[in-house]
């Protein structure tokens, strides 16, 4: 199962939505959830936005799921609402892992235990699963709409993929 993320600079769907390949999430998830308040942002990103879209007509679907509150634990670190609720979201639900790409949230989330991977893991496992052709492509898509990765990082992922 996977468990999408809360807005920072570029939430995951949106990314992934801005590169033409949310259908990752479907493909490479036995089940993908997105927490109520994460949809709520999603959609005050304007009717010609493509996550707005997506989230209106994939994610009503069944993907969304409500969440009252965030866990204490979680809210102690001081993150964004859709980190947080993601979090507390996973805290009830501990089969899932998140999709955050978050710095400070992902950190948060090592330190609770909690499993986590990012959107360059997200394109590596498509790559290895033969969803995508060129994981190199859809990195330079990634960086073209405004995702930031380190050189280094990017050439680790890149890497990974070639095996």
């Amino acid at each position: 199962p996977c468990l999408d993320t809360g807005p920072s600079k570029l939430l995951p769907i949106i990314t992934l939505n801005k590169i033409g390949r949310a259908n990752l999430l479907t493909q490479l998830c036995d089940e993908l959830a997105i927490p109520q308040s994460v949809a709520n942002e999603i959609q005050n990103g304007g009717d010609n936005d493509s996550a707005v879209t997506w989230i209106q007509n994939e994610g009503k679907k069944m993907y969304i799921k409500p969440i009252d509150s965030i866990a204490p634990k979680v809210a102690s670190w001081d993150l964004g609402m859709g980190e947080s609720y993601v979090m507390s979201w996973l805290l009830k639900h501990p089969g899932f892992e998140s999709i955050i790409d978050d710095r400070a949230a992902r950190k948060a989330a090592a330190i609770l235990g909690l499993p986590v991977r990012g959107t360059v893991s997200i394109i590596a496992m498509a790559k290895r699963n033969g969803y995508i052709t060129s994981a190199r492509d859809e990195y330079k898509k990634l960086v073209n709409v405004g995702f930031r990765i380190s050189t280094a990082i990017l050439l680790k992922a890149l890497k990974l993929t070639a095996k």
